[in-house]
């Protein structure tokens, strides 16, 4: 007599044969995406170390590109809207900084006798949440020294009239600096003008930082996924 047990592996069989396929690159697709996703994390938490109080802009400049199960490959970039010259790629490796596109409107539109590369905001500059140089005396220093793209955003004698109270600012001959006048006549300086270009030292280590959370978390999240992949499979077997 034959007492051998005798099982229907057909179910097991075509589980495995589905694990070992598709399965498997889903399981894959989710651990590359949420290791992507401690990536992510892990450089907005060091901007905040790195930077001091860095703006919604700065921490939203990268983006995770997901990958799926026929493009087992996802990314931690920049994202489009941020530009060719963002300011992070800078602090990443270090080096020069390209003028800003503030700096460049005052270089070709001011009537300036010497060379401008870059403008530095000054003790007696307005300054944002952030600790930056606030847009709207930015603009109205663009407005005041005539330098607006729109030349009709530009201060005229009639604008003068309309707001009396508002500062104006120049830029006195021989001086590398911006200059405001307030309606009381009291003059400060709010920025000063340089022949240099401003050098960064390497700062935020991102791709060094990066690659360790990757090799750190990617096992684990793989090893999850998978077992969630199999559980799913497999669990309906019984």
């Amino acid at each position: 007599m034959n007492t051998g047990l005798r099982l229907d592996t057909s179910a097991f069989t075509s589980a495995l044969q589905a694990l070992a396929g598709r399965d498997v690159g889903i399981a894959a697709a989710w651990a590359l995406n949420d290791t992507g996703a401690d990536v992510l994390d892990h450089v907005q938490a060091r901007m905040n170390v790195v930077f001091d109080r860095p703006t919604r802009f700065t921490q939203n400049a990268f983006m995770v590109v997901k990958a799926r199960p026929n493009s087992l490959e996802a990314a931690v970039q920049e994202r489009p809207s941020v530009g060719a010259r963002h300011y992070l790629k800078v602090e990443e490796g270090g080096g020069p900084r390209g003028q800003t596109g503030f700096e460049r409107l005052l270089s070709r539109s001011l009537a300036y006798e010497g060379v401008i590369q870059s403008i530095i905001p000054a003790d007696n500059a307005r300054l944002d949440a952030f600790g930056n140089w606030s847009a709207g005396e930015r603009n109205e220093v663009m407005s005041g020294l005539k330098a607006q793209k729109d030349k009709l955003s530009n201060t005229t004698v009639a604008s003068k009239k309309r707001k009396p109270n508002r500062a104006i600012y120049f830029v006195p001959k021989g001086k590398p600096g911006i200059y405001k006048r307030t309606i009381d006549g009291q003059i400060a300086v709010v920025a000063l003008i340089s022949t240099k270009v401003p050098v960064y030292q390497q700062r935020l280590g991102f791709f060094d930082t990066a690659a360790d959370v990757w090799r750190d978390k990617l096992p684990g999240h793989l090893a999850r996924t998978i077992g969630k992949m199999i559980e799913k499979r497999f669990g309906t077997l019984g």
